[in-house]
């Protein structure tokens, strides 16, 4: 992890870019103090690993019951 005071990564703003690109991590202070970061995007959900996820969510909550009241009822209630 890199850190750069603001006015250094205001003038080299394009080499920091460059870093978070290849998986870097960049703090940005301001007289010593943590100010911001610059960190590289997350990767691309991966839609089978949520679907299934999501699934076995769907799995867990059948039939679960909250003090005899259903999940599904206050749901419901909560679209009123």
């Amino acid at each position: 992890m890199k850190e750069v005071g603001a006015f250094e990564a205001k003038n080299k703003l394009g080499q920091l870019l460059d870093m978070a690109e290849r998986g870097e991590e960049v703090v940005i202070t301001r007289h010593g103090k943590e100010v911001a970061r610059l960190v590289p995007p997350k990767t691309a959900v991966n839609r089978s690993d949520a679907r299934d996820a999501a699934q076995r969510i769907r799995e867990m909550s059948q039939g679960v019951k909250l003090a005899g009241i259903r999940i599904k009822d206050l749901i419901n209630e909560g679209r009123r």
